[in-house]
């Protein structure tokens, strides 16, 4: 449906001798059947799948080294793999070579509860991990939707529904045990929770997208579970209303821990996916977390913000089970969106503005999508001023893609000219290099390839993504 036109044409053989040492290390480890390259070259994004020659499927940080030392000695790609389930062409294979599977590594390699701190192998999963500390009293709050694994939650930069409250990846990760492009083992960071020692080599790495280092282990803060939980959600006359009731709430400092909002589109979908009855208007979902009379003063107000912006009753979900169903059909919206139009696929995107913005921000989108005739739907993490814009487009369609594209480029555009950005939590990839330079202008992007040039000289660590290789 979608290719990158400026890299297939360098792909890079795949030597036998490379294979011949990675089946001799990691024996039934190696794979280069057709259907293990197809699942590692494929993710959730628009782009037709790019397959890797070989998958090699990793179980400790030494492994990992050793591989990553045989793809260095031959020049060949090296793309690591968590879960797949990026949107934007993360984990495509655009030069052919190795796709590094981390999912066995899945250990919990320790917990201090006493400090707040969990370390994990980077093939751990966000649900794995609150199972594991189920017992502590503790809980783990980064829920970009997806079961992604911590290493690529740490590599993208993910957040989810609680940033609003508990932050992102990037405030949530302490320390990280990285394998560099020449297959040194480096640890950055440590647990104390603040430090001026030296280049912050951790932030670095979080967000880079295995184009600096592939993240093996990972040191992420806990949380206490709160004493009381409540969930509420109500309709709004319009997507404007919904919007300056979150702006307001956000304005007047109600701690919020989870606001969604979902435009009626989104909801008609997840109404249809998981037999709800919601009313199909623009709606907003809240989570409230603290103790019982601070759960409920916070509900009071936002209740109130609510009204005087038109919205209907609040109905409210106290219980476990009837909170999970909410925010279970929430996650389910891209795949109840694509039953909206059987065969379709979906172009996601996603921006971020100043929450002074985003109600403009969101209304122009709207219009450019419906002048168009797209069907789509907006759905976003409000509260911090991030919403995801999904399209549905006939992948054999071109123009419908092209379309779609261009409706994409000028709501980035028009992102940045707010003082946003082009990607609030799905990071670059692939899909958003072009917007880069318009964001941080040319003099950042040289700094940056600077980095990636100091870092991969050979240009072996999942090329192609974030930056070109060589100035425009």
């Amino acid at each position: 449906m979608n290719h990158p036109a400026n890299l297939a044409a360098v792909k890079i053989a795949l030597p036998d001798e490379l294979l011949s040492a990675l089946q001799n290390l990691l024996e039934d480890r190696c794979s280069i059947a057709q259907a293990v390259r197809a699942h590692h070259g494929t993710d959730e994004s628009s782009y037709d799948p790019m397959l890797p020659d070989a998958v090699v499927f990793a179980q400790t940080t030494d492994e990992v080294a050793a591989i990553v030392k045989l793809c260095h000695h031959y020049g060949v790609p090296v793309i690591p793999y968590g879960a797949g389930s990026s949107l934007e062409g993360h984990i495509l294979a655009l030069r052919g070579g190795i796709s590094l599977d981390l999912s066995q590594m899945n250990k919990m390699v320790a917990v201090h509860p006493e400090d707040l701190t969990a370390t994990v192998q980077a093939g751990v999963t966000r649900k794995q991990l609150n199972l594991e500390i189920r017992d502590t009293g503790l809980f783990f709050p980064i829920d970009p939707g997806a079961d992604a694994t911590l290493g690529g939650m740490s590599a993208t930069r993910a957040s989810g529904t609680n940033a609003v409250r508990y932050g992102t990846m990037r405030e949530n990760v302490l320390a990280l045990t990285v394998v560099t492009a020449d297959g040194r083992i480096i640890k950055t960071g440590s647990r104390a929770k603040k430090s001026s020692a030296g280049y912050d080599l951790t932030r670095l790495f979080v967000g880079s997208e295995g184009t600096l280092g592939i993240i093996t282990e990972v040191t992420v803060k806990l949380y206490p579970l709160p004493e009381a939980i409540s969930a509420a959600v109500c309709s709004f006359p319009g997507n404007s209303e919904a919007v300056n009731c979150v702006i307001q709430t956000i304005q007047m400092g109600v701690p919020v821990a989870r606001v969604e909002f979902l435009d009626a589109n989104g909801v008609r979908a997840i109404n249809a996916h998981d037999k709800l009855t919601l009313p199909e208007k623009p709606l907003l979902l809240f989570e409230f977390h603290g103790s019982e009379q601070g759960v409920r003063e916070q509900a009071e107000i936002v209740q109130e913000i609510a009204a005087a912006n038109g919205a209907g009753d609040f109905e409210w979900a106290t219980r476990p089970e009837d909170r999970s169903r909410l925010w279970a059909a929430r996650h389910n919206a891209y795949f109840a969106l694509l039953q909206l139009r059987p065969g379709a696929r979906s172009i996601s995107t996603d921006c971020c503005v100043p929450i002074s913005r985003l109600a403009e921000c969101i209304s122009e989108t709207q219009l450019d999508c419906e002048n168009h005739h797209i069907l789509y739907s907006i759905i976003g993490h409000v509260g911090d001023g991030n919403f995801h814009v999904l399209m549905l487009v006939d992948p054999s369609n071109p123009q419908e893609v092209a379309v779609a594209e261009e409706v994409n480029q000028r709501m980035v555009t028009r992102a940045i000219a707010m003082d946003g950005t082009c990607t609030g939590e799905h990071g670059v990839g692939i899909h958003k290099m072009g917007f880069l330079i318009e964001e941080h202008g040319a003099g950042a992007i040289h700094m940056m390839r600077m980095l990636k040039h100091a870092f991969d000289p050979k240009n072996i660590l999942n090329p192609g993504k974030i930056i070109a290789w060589d100035e425009a």
